[in-house]
């Protein structure tokens, strides 16, 4: 292992605090003055600190340290490649006061424990920590624990650990990477596209798959295709039956139609066809459960069933982590450690959720014995499954101490848990072959017979999807069939859709960039830099983005090559496992780096990236205003600064009018970057909906109607008089707009 250097600004690390004597002065609770009266258990975060304080009482002191206390320095690299890397830490501007409150609470602990997170970087706050406080690093008195529950913080107390240094190290040497591309590449992009940039290892992968992805879509050449659909006639007289079935051969070939003019000769030879029931499968199928939650599979599914964004799943899962008040429980942590790559549930969890099953469900609906889900190839797997703490601690028992975003997420997670512990969803399924010597159409079936976990929970897709359920027709060999419809119907390819933030995760941790930590960030990154915009759920590239990610593929290609970024995090598995040193890590990386970065010194000129023109004239000079980015997104600006310094927000108005003054409705955001709808009358008119009004009247009682969607229902509206409640399916699960 590589000697670590830890520096502050001003000195090395302070060594361990010297035992103070002092008289044997008696104080106000009958203990002698500077003799140790508490253990003291640091954390990072102050919500995590008051849930723990209530759990373990008196003899004990929780301070939160508020994340990192030592950091490399903003002004300057901090990472060394001519010393071998040497790190130069320094102590966080305005953390002087949280240290100094730590340092006291030390001197007159008898014990301290090191609480941080359980994963790299809450190894690396400790380990600055220790040297910090002068705390020897072979000392046990690491604890860790994966929920925040007084069961599990004090089973970590009874058994600390020494500092893991392999995590320790792997943390510095994702930090000397990020470090080193991003202070090296991006004053490069100040000073040959725009002040501002920045460069990462994953940011820029990222969107370089969002800049690839609209090259895809921007040059697919789509095929024209024909579906043709048959509506048959089975049986004779009274008995017979209607079926839907559909083209699949014409003369023993699968069938492809792919203009109109074959469609109709297609449908000239349906039109003469003497068909008959030719072959019957019935069989029974299996659903099985969706596995709990890792932190990628979360995002996604929150993206899909909530609409939440990465950052706000994670910002309301964090809450649920580190404690909730709950009324008449106390603090109490909901759901287990929130990083994960990892489907595994502890024996303990299993155990409760498959005796809570029967008594809510019924015995049927409890396997025979325990589900097992298989992770990803690459994962870590050093922390479970996201699930709740307290199986018992249903929802709505928990909900009105819960937020609306707690609830959904709680409810999310806690249905997804006790679903993935739950009996399969049973299927008959029917699949027929009906033809002739010529023609040969396909019907397939299938009806739910036992619901199983789908009771409770159903996993949502990004792709579209059709149900077939529905009662089976009793079809036999050799029963007539006749055409009594037939419908062709033109299609063309489509190119893969374009990234929403939940497939842009699931992508990146399909090719194993980046880890559980990293999801979120990278892509607020991406957005708030303005190399990729979000528009309707979808991630679209600016021109910005695809200027440097050009300027990335020419001169820094390493660095935006998936299998590269993916083998880097491998070789950062391995450091943590102690199979590589550290500082070789950089030693591999840094020397064509460096050449790299050299060759585009030279070569790159000078970008010019023309302002996005409006069609809004500046109220003040008469200018077509331009599109620019700041820090909280794109606004209106008048092109002629600094002459002309007039700027407007971006605003977004609904067709629907408001319903209270008629006035024009405008989307806006709320201080928690929630979405609502609210009058641009506003404050002479109050009227504001989380959701979205429509034009439509209800057709029952002419009240307004919203527009609510989710996974199981689609897209509906909704007459927003309680006493009506009517709804009116816009568009079916699965399906996709027009966009």
């Amino acid at each position: 292992m590589a000697t670590r250097t830890v520096t502050t600004d001003t000195q090395k690390a302070p060594k361990a605090a010297k035992t103070v004597k002092t008289a044997a002065k008696k104080t106000t609770d009958g203990k002698k003055a500077g003799e140790p009266k508490t253990k003291l258990i640091i954390v990072e975060s102050p919500a995590k600190a008051r849930t723990i304080s209530k759990y373990l009482g008196r003899g004990y002191h929780v301070e939160a340290s508020q994340g990192h206390v030592c950091d490399l320095p903003r002004s300057q690299m901090g990472v060394d490649p001519a010393n071998d890397f040497e790190m130069k830490y320094i102590t966080i501007r305005g953390r002087g006061e949280i240290l100094a409150r730590i340092r006291k609470e030390a001197k007159n602990a008898k014990e301290i424990y090191f609480a941080t997170d359980p994963d790299r970087e809450g190894e690396a706050i400790s380990w600055h920590l220790f040297h910090v406080l002068g705390v020897d690093e072979d000392k046990p008195c690491r604890i860790e624990f994966h929920e925040v529950t007084k069961s599990a913080v004090q089973e970590a107390i009874r058994n600390p650990r020494k500092l893991d240094m392999g995590r320790v190290d792997a943390q510095q040497a994702r930090r000397a990477l990020d470090r080193l591309v991003g202070y090296e590449i991006s004053p490069l992009l100040w000073a040959k596209v725009k002040k501002g940039l920045s460069a990462g290892r994953v940011q820029s992968v990222a969107t370089k798959m969002v800049v690839d992805r609209e090259k895809e879509i921007q040059d697919f050449i789509p095929e024209e295709f024909w579906d043709i659909n048959v509506k048959c006639a089975v049986g004779k007289g009274g008995k017979a039956f209607s079926l839907d079935t559909r083209l699949v051969s014409i003369d023993g070939k699968k069938v492809k139609i792919a203009s109109a003019q074959e469609a109709d000769a297609a449908v000239a030879r349906l039109q003469k066809a003497k068909l008959t029931v030719q072959d019957v499968k019935a069989k029974e199928r299996k659903r099985m459960p969706a596995p709990p939650f890792t932190t990628s599979s979360l995002q996604q599914e929150a993206s899909r069933k909530l609409s939440f964004t990465t950052s706000r799943t994670m910002q309301v899962v964090q809450q649920l982590y580190e404690g909730v008040d709950l009324e008449g429980e106390g603090t109490q942590g909901l759901v287990t450690y929130i990083r994960t790559d990892s489907v595994r549930v502890s024996q303990e969890a299993l155990a409760a959720v498959r005796a809570y099953i029967p008594e809510k469900f019924g015995p049927a609906f409890l396997p025979e014995s325990p589900l097992e889900y298989k992770g990803r190839k690459n994962a870590q797997d050093a922390h479970e499954a996201i699930r709740p703490t307290d199986v018992r601690r249903t929802p709505e028992s928990i909900r009105a101490s819960l937020s609306r975003d707690q609830y959904m997420l709680y409810r999310l997670i806690y249905h997804r848990f006790v679903a993935s512990q739950m009996a399969p969803a049973v299927y008959q399924t029917l699949s027929a072959d009906i033809g002739d010597a010529e023609i040969g159409l396909h019907y397939y079936g299938e009806h739910k017979t036992f619901a199983g976990f789908t009771t409770l929970y159903e996993e949502g897709t990004d792709e579209d999807t059709e149900s077939r359920e529905t009662m089976l027709p009793d079809l036999k060999p050799d029963l007539p069939v006749s055409v009594t419809g037939i419908d062709p119907q033109q299609h063309f390819t489509q190119p893969l859709p374009r990234y929403t933030e939940a497939s842009l995760v699931k992508t990146l941790e399909e090719n194993g960039i980046g880890r559980p930590s990293t999801y979120a960030p990278t892509i607020s990154t991406i957005i708030s830099r303005g190399y990729v915009t979000r528009e309707k759920k979808r991630l679209y590239p600016t021109e910005l983005g695809t200027t440097v990610t050009g300027l990335m593929q020419d001169y820094f290609s390493q660095i935006v090559d998936t299998e590269f970024t993916a083998d880097m995090e491998t070789r950062l598995d391995e450091v943590e496992e102690g199979r590589i040193e550290w500082k070789q890590v950089l030693r591999d990386f840094y020397p064509d780096f460096e050449k790299e970065l050299a060759v585009a010194e030279k070569e790159i000129e000078k970008v010019e990236i023309e302002p996005e023109v409006s069609d809004v004239v500046c109220d003040q000079c008469g200018a077509l205003m331009v599109y620019k980015m700041g820090r909280f997104g794109r606004f209106l600006a008048c092109p002629n600064f600094p002459a002309c310094r007039n700027t407007k927000p971006i605003l977004t108005y609904l067709e629907a009018p408001c319903p209270k003054c008629g006035k024009r409705l405008l989307e806006k955001v709320s201080k928690k970057n929630r979405k609502f709808y609210g009058c641009e009358g506003y404050p002479d008119c109050d009227f504001i909906s989380w959701d979205k009004p429509v034009t439509e009247k209800c057709p029952k009682c002419g009240s307004p109607m919203v527009e609510k969607q989710n996974s199981r229902q689609g897209i509906q509206h909704v007459c927003v008089n309680e006493t009506c409640r009517y709804r009116k399916t816009v568009q079916a699960p699965g399906e996709t707009s027009d966009e």
